[in-house]
């Protein structure tokens, strides 16, 4: 029961799709073999897809940064980017989403940890497709295909 017919991305040949597999319920796919588990807030073991949406920008935030923080902090540093955001359910949006990106600084000279900190700023800028697609809007286009 495909609901979705395989999407191309853009720098890749990825194909990407969901499937029906029960009540609001879906399977995420990728032609890499990737799968996440969809549906709806009651439901266990299962992410919303407003859900994915906010973990889509906290792990583009943590990829972005990983870069300038790994090249100071060396490869095995620990970080984890917390996001949030509550819907506007009146709209059906979230107007609003905040990460937290928890990272020790605290063996680098406070100068250091500051350079460090606007470097890793405008590396997440420049490169985190997502945030960069959410705070631009984007254009978003539905065909329904019927048999």
């Amino acid at each position: 029961m495909t609901v979705t017919e395989p999407v191309t991305t853009d720098q890749q040949t990825t194909e990407l799709w969901v499937e029906r597999t029960g009540t609001r319920r879906y399977t995420g796919r990728s032609s890499r073999g990737a799968e996440v588990l969809i549906g709806s807030a009651d439901a266990d073991g299962v992410f919303t897809p407003g859900e994915l949406l906010k973990i889509a920008l906290a792990a583009c935030t943590g990829m972005s940064s990983d870069k300038p923080l790994s090249r100071r902090l060396g490869d095995d540093y620990d970080a984890t980017v917390r996001v949030s955001g509550d819907a506007d359910r009146d709209n059906e949006v979230y107007p609003r989403l905040e990460e937290v990106l928890e990272v020790d600084l605290s063996e680098l000279e406070p100068e250091a940890a500051e350079r460090l900190l606007v470097v890793v700023q405008r590396a997440v800028d420049a490169v985190c497709t997502v945030g960069r697609t959410l705070k631009a809007g984007t254009e978003v286009d539905l065909r329904i295909d019927t048999e």
